[in-house]
């Protein structure tokens, strides 16, 4: 048999050791597969007195859905594979129980759209995971009760009440009337907003609490104009979360006056008069997929998710701590749709991002506001800033 020329040889043997460990890495190159948990539980707000429409059953989970599609968009070139198992359910044991039950399948990365007393516990339940806060606006986690192994892709209410208060300082309306409804999530709003005025030199001229058992729909017009009846004001505040009255402030104020907070002129994390920025295309994404608006929960969801997803990219690994000292360095902006790119800040662990200000069908404003400077970031000129956190984070 003809022995090849030692040339031709010494050829085919550089070809094949060239060959050999691609086609071994293409044999063992399995996609990398992120697992994301999705624990939703919201309590029954109970009997209310207005009329006003409900939250979807579903808000968050398909801000979290759409967000597991996107990144596969991406993450198949990646060889990287999302997956997200969900579960919501109608109490704390209930949420508890289901969250037990996806660390034991291996789950370590979770989107939880729950009230911050659920959110407490889960955080001490799963001590090892990287719990992603979708669902409580609760200030305490953000200023004095740190959770170490949560981040929070919903803005507090205390970043909500200061994008407010910018655009109140902007327009020249200092003297408020803040009406504050029965609940506890009532009082923390109000709690909020009087930071935001004393913050930003707004004078609250009253305060008053509103206690009336009545149907608001047959007695807005006799009721509400002399209860807002007091001291001149440039602008009523109204904390009423659950929209138990606050629906029927507006055109039946002593003055002729805006309403603003949790109804009116309201600050919130996204809104689907959001257009910019490619969030337009966003929007139509999720309408497609879940056949209504997008809310703040959904977007806090969607952004949990790609924000797991950005860092996943980078790191090439879904160790959660890993994950989250990288999301808490200056190393990975996050594309969110609001023409700045957003980041975490190291200090309590909540999401950077401007604030849109709405009306129902329309946006007005979005801050921070022009002339609201800060020395590092803009943005961290809402909500609790670092000198302000009396909590140990991470």
């Amino acid at each position: 048999m003809r022995q090849p020329a030692p040339l031709a040889l010494t050829c085919l043997l550089a070809l094949a050791a060239a060959l050999l460990p691609a086609a071994r890495g293409h044999a063992g190159d399995e996609p990398l597969a992120v697992r994301i948990g999705y624990l939703g539980y919201r309590p029954d707000p109970g009997p209310l007195l207005s009329n006003i429409i409900a939250e979807p059953a579903d808000a968050g989970l398909r801000g979290a859905e759409l967000a597991i599609a996107d990144s596969n968009s991406s993450g198949r070139f990646l060889k990287q594979d999302f997956r997200l198992d969900s579960a919501s359910v109608d109490s704390p044991e209930a949420l508890l129980q289901a969250a037990r039950a996806q660390h034991q399948q291996g789950l370590r990365l979770f989107v939880v759209n729950a009230p911050a007393a659920s959110l407490r516990q889960l955080s001490a339940a799963l001590p090892d995971s990287l719990l992603f806060n979708a669902g409580s606006p609760d200030d305490s986690l953000r200023s004095s009760q740190c959770l170490g192994n949560v981040l929070h892709s919903l803005p507090g209410r205390a970043m909500l009440a200061d994008a407010l208060g910018q655009f109140l300082v902007l327009r020249k309306w200092p003297r408020a009337l803040l009406v504050v409804g029965q609940t506890e999530d009532d009082r923390a709003y109000a709690a909020a907003l009087r930071r935001a005025a004393k913050r930003f030199g707004l004078q609250i001229v009253a305060e008053k609490t509103w206690s009336f058992d009545n149907d608001q729909r047959r007695s807005a017009q006799a009721d509400m104009p002399l209860f807002t009846q007091t001291a001149e004001y440039d602008v009523v505040l109204v904390a009423d979360e659950r929209g138990d009255f606050g629906e029927y402030l507006p055109y039946q104020t002593w003055y002729p006056r805006p309403v603003a907070g949790t109804q009116g002129l309201t600050p919130t994390g996204w809104h689907k008069t959001v257009e910019t920025f490619g969030a337009a295309q966003l929007q139509k994404r999720f309408e497609a997929l879940a056949g209504r608006w997008m809310n703040d929960r959904d977007f806090a969801a969607w952004m949990a998710v790609r924000s797991i997803a950005s860092a996943v990219g980078k790191l090439r690994q879904v160790e959660p701590r890993a994950l989250q000292q990288l999301l808490l360095s200056d190393r990975l902006p996050l594309d969110g749709f609001k023409g700045r790119k957003l980041s975490y800040r190291p200090w309590n662990g909540e999401l950077r991002q401007p604030i849109p200000l709405v009306q129902p069908r329309a946006l007005v404003s979005t801050s921070p506001q022009e002339g609201f400077l800060h020395p590092f970031n803009e943005m961290d000129s809402l909500g609790y800033d670092k000198p302000e956190v009396s909590c140990g984070y991470p």
